[in-house]
C-alpha cells in the first residue's frame, strides 16, 4: 500500500440513500486519515434521507492544505456508491474518464419504482453504464453479505472501507480502521466491525485475482 496520494486534493465522494450509513462511512474514513497526518475538508448534501433520499458526502483529502469542501464538477478521484443508482447520479455531475469507482450492488427502490411509476434498470444495465463512464470499476455484494453473514444490513457501509483499502486508491490499512473503531465504538462492537471490514478486503482480492 501506498503512503503517498495519487491526487492532492484526492476527491472521494461516498454516496447512498438515507439509513445506509453514508454519513458514518464518511466519519469514519475521515478519522483515520486525520490520524494518519492528513487534512480533511468534508462536506455532506442530503436529499430526503428520512425517506431514503439521496445523501453524499464529499471528501477531500490533502497532505497540508484545506480546501473548500465542495468537490469541483467532474473533479471527482474516487466515488463509493452504497447504492447503485447513486453511483450513476454522481457520475453524472462528478465523473471523468480516469475516474474509480466501488459500488455496491444492492438496489434500493424509489417510492416512484414501488408504485410503478418509474423502472429501475436491470443491474447488469447499470454495472455497464458505470464501467463506461469511469476508469476503473468495482462491484460487490456488500449489502448481501452483511446481511448473510452478520444478519446486520447496516455493515454494508464497512465492507465497502475494508473494499477501498483493497483498491489501494487510498493509503490506510487494517490497523489504521480498528485504532479508530476502537477508540470510537462500544468494546463489543469492534469485533463485529473488523469482521465487516474484513469481508470488503477479501472481496477486493478475490475481485483482482
Amino acid at each position: 500500500m501506498s503512503n503517498q496520494l495519487k491526487y492532492d486534493p484526492f476527491n472521494l465522494i461516498i454516496t447512498g440513500v438515507g439509513g445506509q450509513g453514508n454519513v458514518m462511512a464518511s466519519r469514519v474514513l475521515g478519522n483515520i486519515l486525520s490520524k494518519k497526518g492528513y487534512t480533511i475538508t468534508i462536506g455532506e448534501t442530503f436529499g430526503a434521507s428520512q425517506r431514503g433520499g439521496s445523501v453524499m458526502s464529499h471528501l477531500r483529502i490533502s497532505s497540508d492544505t484545506c480546501f473548500s469542501p465542495q468537490i469541483p464538477k467532474n473533479q471527482a478521484h474516487m466515488i463509493i456508491a452504497l447504492e447503485p443508482t447513486e453511483a450513476l447520479r454522481v457520475l453524472a455531475n462528478y465523473g471523468n474518464e480516469d475516474v474509480k469507482v466501488l459500488c455496491n450492488k444492492r438496489p434500493i427502490h424509489s417510492v416512484g419504482v414501488i408504485s410503478g411509476e418509474q423502472t429501475y434498470p436491470e443491474l447488469s444495465q447499470i454495472m455497464e453504464w458505470v464501467n463506461e463512464l469511469s476508469g476503473q470499476a468495482w462491484f460487490i455484494d456488500a449489502t448481501d453479505q452483511a446481511l448473510k453473514k452478520m444478519k446486520k444490513p447496516i455493515f454494508g457501509n464497512i465492507i465497502l472501507l475494508g473494499a477501498l483499502a483493497a483498491t489501494d486508491s487510498v493509503p490506510f490499512n487494517r490497523e489504521d480502521f480498528e485504532e479508530v473503531i476502537t477508540a470510537s465504538m462500544p468494546k463489543d462492537k469492534i469485533q463485529i466491525n473488523m469482521t465487516a471490514y474484513d469481508m470488503g478486503q477479501k472481496m477486493i482480492l478475490q475481485t483482482d485475482q
